[in-house]
């Protein structure tokens, strides 16, 4: 080997024994927006950001889950980001850089990201004063615009999805059956439950139905207090031929 050669190793030789914490870095960008779409104050590992739209970000690469919070003066949430191989790390092990993959064991760049963008679900801060009593038109309690996941599947697929609410409790009131989507249905969308109070919600309860021609049709309950504690609506529906 001329010693010209023996020089270019030697420069490219560092790059070889930590390429992922060189080409990835310590770390990595993810693109976040709030469920509501309101511009937001947040932050994730120790860094600041304004999220108006979806908004890029940097998140620590590591082995441990960063988790992005983000608050305005109405509603507040987080999202967790979990973190996965990065395989750009193989690229030590394969030019045999062993030293250089625990390089970037010890950075973190041996993982990365599992999601490129993430949506924080808002919950609307509890008013102090928030009323209880019944109210109407477009209402004057906080819950009632009440943001959560709706996660409905069946099998078969297709089916008709309707959803009524049964309340016990003066301040709201029960309603006949409304036609949700077919399934799969999957979306953000607010309660709208009129009245709708935190201390009244364990006296309210959504009641999904599922409808399906030549099946028989089935219902599931959900308790709204556990509702909004989980921020979703999850059910599957095992549909059974009719005899």
């Amino acid at each position: 080997m001329n010693k010209l050669n023996y020089v270019a190793l030697l420069l490219v030789l560092p790059f070889f024994t930590s390429c992922a914490t060189i080409l990835s870095g310590t770390k990595a960008t993810v693109t976040v927006s709030t469920s509501t779409g309101e511009p937001a104050r947040a932050q994730v590992d120790g860094e600041n950001y304004y999220i108006n739209g979806p908004t890029s970000v940097k998140v620590n690469r590591g082995f441990n889950k960063s988790v992005i919070t983000a608050e305005n003066e109405t509603s507040k949430g987080s999202v967790d980001v979990e973190k996965g191989f990065n395989a750009m790390s193989l690229g030590n092990i394969l030019l045999g850089g062993i030293p250089g993959y625990v390089v970037d064991v010890a950075t973190g760049a041996v993982t990365k990201p599992t999601e490129s963008s993430y949506v924080i679900y808002m919950k609307p801060r509890l008013a102090k004063n928030e009323p209880t009593e019944k109210v109407e038109g477009s209402g004057a309690t906080v819950l009632e615009q009440m943001i959560v996941r709706w996660d409905v599947q069946s099998r078969p697929q297709g089916a008709d999805i309707f959803w009524r609410v049964v309340s016990k409790t003066p301040e709201v009131k029960s309603t006949n059956n409304k036609y949700l989507m077919t399934t799969p249905y999957e979306a953000t969308k607010a309660l709208d439950i009129k009245g709708l109070t935190y201390q009244s919600s364990s006296n309210v309860r959504i009641i999904l139905r599922c409808e399906k021609d030549g099946y028989m049709p089935q219902e599931k309950e959900f308790d709204v207090r556990m509702v909004l504690d989980q921020e979703e609506i999850s059910a599957f529906f095992r549909l059974v031929k009719e005899e």
